[in-house]
């Protein structure tokens, strides 16, 4: 019987069976999406809490940084663990922890508290996105190549979305705005942990799991010319996500005069939105002919949202955000579509770690650094400056591109006979 039809058999006493492969795949797709909706959720939430509490900008880009240094400490420690003990034992785990954080938030009463959630989401997150991941390439059809690449590269951005701009809608129009979206994502996160208790298992156990845990990153050495273009791009456009999960409701409220909560979510929402339509319509592209007008969409989106936020345009920023966005989705899917291709099974929990960490640490970095210059300079003076990095960051990733395609059609020189 073909493994892409069957059903596998349940543990013996346990009575159920285990999903098709077929459903499988959605299934894992739609926890993936889940994981980066509670992720951005706090972000329209953060100037309520701000409010609340009264604490300053550095304060909120230090929660907002503390998410991820819990998401990285997590793909230093486990990320590659799956390939060992198998996808299920550590989606399962990850799920359990972000139902703890999520509860966190719910009763959160202060800015402690908050950090804490933050951090504890951050290393489930680690876990369960580089797991799902793998999972993903695992589970992709034989008929569907490149599937996994897609929705790899689609999931975070839909999640970041839709978490976003639902939680700015229950903000704006619900009751308890700190409270209700944490208990709708509960019960979400109950919905994964059954779907998970379903799921075949793709990843056979293999020795080294304790060694696995030891921090380290580490790309496979015939892996690292095709990755290494692909980093300053991942950089920029991770450091532009940070941005407006961040400092973005603020920049909103407080340079564009856009007071509604919902606002907040709106913007990030036209980033992350725009990012995930733009990997759907170009999905049939190859990864590699889409770093450089990705690097090119990415500088001329962000300068043209800074012109809107100078001049206090509210539809030019807006329009430079949608250009901005689908910069980010084509380099997500260029960078995610090329590790999904070259990644041996044996490596791919390994691998999808490593590339989130280059992610993440684009993502914080500068979003730390961001909110100290609010609180030095100012939120206007912060926000260009910020704005005005991206764009060097990026223009050195187009040129750094528009070389490598040179260099690599120049012939090659002849040899004497």
């Amino acid at each position: 019987m073909s493994t892409d039809s069957a059903v596998s058999a349940a543990p013996s006493g346990a009575g159920t069976g285990r999903v098709l492969r077929g459903a499988a795949f959605p299934s894992v797709a739609g926890v993936f999406v889940v994981f980066l909706a509670a992720s951005s959720v706090p972000s329209p939430l953060y100037p309520v809490y701000q409010q609340q509490w009264h604490f300053s900008a550095w304060v909120l880009t230090v929660v907002f940084a503390l998410y991820v240094v819990g998401l990285l400490g997590s793909l230093l420690v486990v990320g590659a663990l799956s390939d060992h003990i198998g996808r299920r034992p550590v989606l399962a785990a990850a799920i359990a922890l972000e139902t703890v954080a999520l509860v966190l938030f719910l009763t959160a009463g202060n800015v402690v508290a908050l950090a804490a959630a933050r951090v504890l989401q951050g290393i489930a997150t680690g876990a369960a996105t580089t797991t799902l991941s793998a999972t993903l390439v695992d589970l992709e059809p034989s008929h569907a190549r490149g599937r996994a690449g897609v929705v790899t590269s689609v999931a975070p951005l839909t999640g970041l979305a839709l978490g976003a701009l639902g939680s700015g809608v229950l903000v704006e129009f619900g009751p308890a705005p700190t409270r209700l979206v944490y208990a709708l994502l509960l019960g979400a996160m109950l919905v994964a942990g059954a779907l998970t208790a379903f799921l075949p298992e793709t990843s056979p156990r293999r020795p080294g799991a304790v060694a696995s845990l030891r921090p380290r990153v580490a790309l496979p050495a015939h892996l690292r010319a095709d990755i290494v273009p692909v980093v300053p791009t991942m950089i920029a456009s991770w450091a532009l996500a940070g941005l407006f999960l961040s400092l973005g409701p603020s920049v909103a409220a407080q340079l564009l005069g856009l007071r509604s909560h919902l606002a907040g979510g709106i913007v990030v929402t036209l980033l992350a939105g725009t990012g995930a339509l733009t990997v759907a319509v170009l999905r049939s592209r190859s990864a590699s002919s889409l770093l450089a007008p990705s690097s090119a969409l990415l500088g001329l989106g962000v300068l043209t949202a800074l012109a809107g936020i100078m001049a206090d345009l509210v539809w030019l920023a807006a329009g430079g955000t949608v250009v901005a966005g689908a910069g980010l989705g084509a380099s997500v899917l260029a960078a995610f579509g090329t590790f999904a291709t070259i990644a041996r099974p044996h490596e791919r929990s390994a691998v999808f770690a490593s590339v989130n960490i280059i992610n993440y640490l684009g993502n914080s970095v500068p979003a730390v650094l961001g909110g100290i210059a609010v609180t030095a300079l100012g939120l206007r003076t912060a926000t260009e400056i910020y704005a005005l990095a991206i764009v060097v960051i990026v223009s050195a990733a187009f040129l750094l591109r528009l070389n490598q395609i040179r260099v690599r059609r120049r012939p090659a020189p002849a040899t004497g006979g």
